[in-house]
């Protein structure tokens, strides 16, 4: 396959990608940031009756002119309301949140009243009608839609549930995502490494972009350079249910790249191999059925910027998320060269000025370099045969996290 440029690509694998059918009911605080799969509708009304907004006292409007002495007969606190009447010349002591009590319709703030004795208050200053009440169903009403299915459960979305009546909410399932390494060469952390051996670290890297971007992801392990066996790993990964299985190394077309050839030889068809992009060339996508596969490039930054720009927006269209893949528009905080036959993301820092975000790119790019990689806050994106551009003038990047 010719390399395929890198916007083709990503829309490629995008195409006709939903929202996962799968839902489960999950309590109020395991829900947050997780998508609604059906909407919640208000068990009851908020507020349940007309309360108070400041502490004050509780009496009848037309009792209100300044220097009427009022007998105070009560008091109404939140949790314990005044279960009497009031009538002409009373008045109840009332703090926030309490019950309005019945007959009363204003609440005259404590600053504007004056104690006279321990049963009577002077109305320093007169309240207008309905002042410093919060009627009843102001928030929403009983059967009122609070949340709509596919909106994303932030903090704020949480709290309206709960205020709704609602302590589970039913949400879209998380995607379940596979990742296997490959490599004879691999090793984990913490094991011996021998002279030809290195340390798998992309994946770790990528199992917290998973999790980060509303995944499960699923550890497949370490495959060695071996058709049979990395295709025995993706089969059973499709077997044991993942939406997604990624792959990281072999994907290019040296005699020990066995990654093609494995999941074509499982009936996968391979949507694009090679993308016109710089880190990341050798990325390859396809899918069998509903299931999608990745293979990912094996240098670090390679893998890092590949999976932050195809698997990510992938799984979060999945999950019912914005899938993240617009670009934002920054200036560049120091010249960058022209640019080549290939689209380049740049590992960049990102600062904030009066102006907006002032993006840098870092000075080393070798797709090997998992330092820089870490050092980066965003990618800087310079199109194929960009020209060469000199600090503050007009970019465009993607965030990382």
């Amino acid at each position: 396959m010719s390399l395929l440029p890198f916007e083709a690509a990503q829309a490629l694998l995008l195409e006709a990608v939903g929202t996962l059918a799968r839902s489960q009911t999950l309590a109020l605080t395991q829900a947050f940031g997780r998508v609604l799969s059906r909407s919640v509708e208000a068990l009851r009304t908020h507020p349940p009756f007309d309360a108070s907004a400041m502490d004050g006292y509780a009496l009848r409007h037309e009792d209100a002119s300044v220097g009427a002495i009022l007998e105070v007969i009560g008091q109404s606190a939140a949790g314990a309301a005044f279960d009497g009447i009031v009538r002409r010349g009373q008045a109840v002591r009332i703090f926030t949140g309490a019950p309005l009590p019945q007959g009363a319709d204003t609440v005259l703030i404590q600053e504007d009243a004056t104690h006279v004795d321990g049963r009577q208050v002077r109305v320093d200053a007169m309240p207008g009608p309905r002042r410093h009440i919060r009627s009843k169903g102001t928030d929403f009403r009983a059967g009122d839609t609070l949340l709509a299915a596919g909106e994303e459960l932030t903090a704020g979305a949480l709290a309206l549930a709960a205020s709704g009546g609602h302590p589970m909410v039913d949400v879209v399932d998380k995607p379940r995502v596979a990742v296997l390494a490959t490599g004879d060469e691999l090793v984990l952390p913490g094991a011996d490494v021998g002279p030809s051996q290195i340390i798998a670290s992309n994946h770790f890297g990528l199992m917290a972009l998973i999790e980060a971007n509303g995944g499960d992801p699923v550890d497949l392990g370490i495959a060695p350079d071996d058709l049979d066996a990395i295709a025995g790993r993706v089969r059973q990964a499709i077997a044991d249910g993942a939406d997604i299985v990624v792959t990281i190394g072999g994907a290019s077309v040296g005699d020990r790249d066995l990654v093609a050839p494995a999941l074509q030889a499982l009936g996968i068809r391979l949507d694009f191999w090679k993308v016109a992009m710089r880190p990341g060339k050798p990325l390859m996508a396809g899918r069998l059925d509903d299931r999608h596969i990745i293979g990912l490039p094996g240098n670090p930054a390679s893998t890092m910027v590949a999976a932050t720009l195809f698997l990510r927006p992938l799984i979060r269209r999945l999950a019912g998320l914005p899938d993240g893949t617009q670009m934002r528009s920054g200036r560049l905080g120091a010249d960058v060269a022209a640019g080549g036959e290939r689209a380049e993301f740049m590992r960049a820092t990102c600062r904030q000025d009066a102006t907006g975000a002032v993006i840098t790119a870092l000075p080393r790019q070798d797709s090997s370099l998992l330092s820089i990689y870490a050092a980066a806050d965003v990618l800087l994106f310079r199109p194929v045969q960009a020209a060469a551009a000199q600090a503050g003038e007009a970019c465009l990047y993607i965030p990382l996290d």
